[in-house]
């Protein structure tokens, strides 16, 4: 599940992305959360390509994507993925976003609602504020010798207990994607998810959307999940009984939830 192709983006940098499934069929993006690589949806692509050709990509900072140092921003990652599609010919996606991707999500939905025909924002936020408290991240990141420290902080923040004792191996392939990301490209994102806020302009998405939060989610709390959906006029809320990713922690409710809303309008 390693094969990847290269895009480059205006700024001259590279975009990582691979397809799943028929190319007849309806594209749908799937976007990354922090500190993971397109892998991270190995999961869904058996269900999802039954009925879409799946498009996945390396956020920039991640996996085999460009890694630039300096901050990032929401505007910068969302223009890569309309970049991306721009190459590959593609004028119209269903595009699902988990926590960072989700932010891009919103970002979609806001800017180039043209390009998205429905939209999924999973375990994500419209403000994940105050500043402050990214910049000792960041400080902190670039300090540190290695990625270990940051790996045993997002493993707390996704996975319940019990899974460090029942999923070892699963835990270790995330382990991996976290400890294997660049310290420079976290940091890039890091500053990105810091100076973004939707929390009013997340009302301009005129797209069908569905908002996915975990009930146990200590990142981007059940409450954030509500206020989006409750901001994005005609947005459907789901909270699953999860903690920040609900496709590893309960793929087959998820995939449900998923496949659910994106038929809706998909012909059988």
């Amino acid at each position: 599940m390693n094969e990847r192709s290269f895009i480059t983006a205006g700024d001259g940098y590279r975009i990582a992305y691979r397809f799943d499934g028929q190319a007849t069929k309806p594209v749908l993006v799937l976007s990354n959360s922090i500190a993971t690589t397109l892998e991270m949806w190995d999961t869904q692509i058996t269900t999802l390509t039954k009925h879409f050709r799946v498009l996945r990509y390396d956020t920039r900072g991640h996996g085999t994507s460009t890694a630039p140092s300096g901050a990032y921003s929401i505007d910068r990652l969302g223009r890569d993925v309309i970049e991306l599609l721009d190459a590959l010919r593609i004028e119209r996606v269903h595009f699902l976003g988990l926590s960072l991707g989700g932010m891009i999500g919103q970002w979609l939905g806001i800017h180039a609602a043209d390009r998205i025909d429905r939209l999924i924002l999973s375990n994500t936020s419209s403000y994940l504020g105050p500043a402050p408290q990214w910049d000792a991240l960041i400080t902190s990141l670039l300090e540190q010798p290695d990625m270990d420290a940051m790996g045993r902080m997002f493993l707390g923040n996704w996975f319940p207990p019990r899974m460090f004792e029942s999923d070892l191996d699963l835990i270790e392939r995330f382990r991996t994607m976290i400890v294997n990301t660049s310290p420079v490209g976290l940091a890039g994102n890091f500053a990105a998810v810091r100076d973004m806020d939707f929390r009013v302009t997340s009302a301009l998405i005129e797209r069908p959307t569905l908002v996915i939060g975990g009930s146990n989610d200590t990142v981007t709390l059940p409450g954030h999940s509500e206020l989006l959906a409750a901001t994005i006029p005609g947005a459907q809320l789901v909270i699953l009984e999860a903690v920040h990713l609900p496709n590893i922690e309960r793929a087959v409710e998820y995939e449900k939830v998923v496949m659910g809303f994106l038929r809706q309008t998909v012909p059988g």
